[in-house]
């Protein structure tokens, strides 16, 4: 059905009827007079019938269609480098959870309560999770704990992107080591596949009533090949292939389709012109409703294309980028809220646009809202309010208004 037309990005956060019939007539022979008796006729009078109309008929209403409402989040890049997995280690070590060795949790736990307020929650998954925590690496071929999609799912994601340049940093084997784990804890997952038919299956989220389909793809691998007798094990970008990624997920049912996408250059909020490029011809497109895209590990701007949502790029939402190697900017991120509302009869629409950005303190790789900076430490707040203001104007440059919570 889709999300019909332009979308505003706002600024912040009975007839009764009587049953008894009329025009009826009473027939009947009067009553008795006084007097002398009056012969009987010899035949019975003549009485002509009189038609009683029935009652008028209520024309029947039509029932309503429902009003169908569905809350949307969409977060940046969860880059487990080493030092990130190093301190869910000491996590673990500290909480003692048996199923937690690595306990990513407490680095979210100033954003669960949002996340888990949405009615779809979806990350991006950057990196691929080991099977069995062995061999474990960051920058440059990345490999996470498996706790990392429990972790995940524990704080409020539904699902995430699993498309990125870094998909086949362990092969064949890491592509089936991250969706077996995701599938174990019921986090779901767009982007790569471990058999064709998976590949061709799109994934759709029933969300309040509404089939909500999330797609999912990546500009490369980091220069590596993927099989030639397996090319579905990622999604690698092509016009054509997304495209009818798009029409499979429409000719499935889906009411909305999403395309998250990895596209742009690392550390440069601007869209380059080939990401121009593919968000018109993507939003051209009957069967894309929305694209949010990441990769540049810097927040880039919102905009409307064609009269539907593009979110250029989300920022990283837990990282240890920054420092030496990169922007400062590459420590803010962002949670993109919306709220989409219709009816299966005349679709669906975008009615809210919400941007709640983060800071990842890197003492703790601690996911900090920066508007609210909760729990903060005193020296940091300095840090929060620059990089609120980096995320608000970025956000808007190409002209939208977007309520910052």
């Amino acid at each position: 059905m889709g999300i019909a037309a332009a979308v505003a990005v706002v600024v912040v956060g009975s007839v009764l009827l009587d049953p008894t019939p009329t025009g009826q007539v009473e027939v009947g022979l009067g009553a008795p007079t006084l007097g002398p008796a009056t012969p009987a006729p010899t035949t019975a009078p003549t009485v002509t019938p009189t038609s009683t109309p029935l009652p008028p008929t209520a024309t029947p209403m039509p029932t309503p269609v429902p009003i169908l409402t569905a809350r949307l989040s969409f977060s940046g890049d969860v880059l487990s480098h080493s030092g990130v997995y190093g301190q869910a280690l000491q996590n673990g070590n500290e909480i003692g959870d048996a199923d937690f060795g690595y306990d990513y949790r407490p680095m979210f736990a100033q954003v669960q309560e949002r996340l888990s307020q949405a009615d779809l929650a979806i990350c991006v998954l950057e990196t691929p999770v080991s099977a069995d925590n062995i061999g474990l690496s960051g920058y440059p071929t990345f490999n996470a704990p498996r706790e990392l999609p429990a972790a995940l799912k524990a704080v409020g994601f539904d699902g995430c992107s699993t498309a990125s340049n870094h998909s086949w940093d362990r092969g064949r084997d890491g592509v089936v080591a991250t969706l077996t784990e995701m599938d174990q804890v019921g986090l779901g997952h767009a982007g790569m596949a471990r058999t064709q038919q998976e590949a061709l299956t799109p994934k759709i989220y029933d969300v309040n009533g509404i089939s909500i389909a999330h797609l999912s793809w990546t500009y490369g691998l980091n220069g590596f090949v993927l099989p030639a007798d397996e090319p579905w094990l990622v999604n690698v970008t092509n016009v054509d292939g997304i495209l009818a990624d798009a029409a499979r997920a429409r000719d499935a049912g889906a009411d909305v389709v999403i395309l998250s996408i990895q596209w742009g250059n690392e550390y440069v909020t601007d869209p380059t012109a080939n990401q121009l490029e593919l968000a018109d011809t993507f939003t051209a497109s009957a069967d894309i409703d929305m694209i949010v895209g990441n990769h540049a590990h810097v927040i880039q701007p919102i905009d409307t294309v064609n009269g539907k949502l593009v979110v250029y790029g989300l920022g990283n939402f837990l990282s240890n980028q920054s420092g030496e190697c990169c922007p400062a900017r590459s420590q803010d991120g962002v949670m993109i809220e919306i709220v989409i509302t219709g009816t299966d009869v005349d679709g669906y629409s975008v009615t809210e646009v919400a941007a709640v950005p983060t800071w990842v303190d890197r003492s703790s790789y601690t996911i900090v809202p920066a508007a609210s900076g909760q729990d903060a430490r005193p020296e940091l707040q300095d840090a929060l309010a620059t990089s609120l203001e980096r995320t608000a104007a970025t956000l808007t440059r190409l002209g939208a208004q977007v309520t910052i919570e």
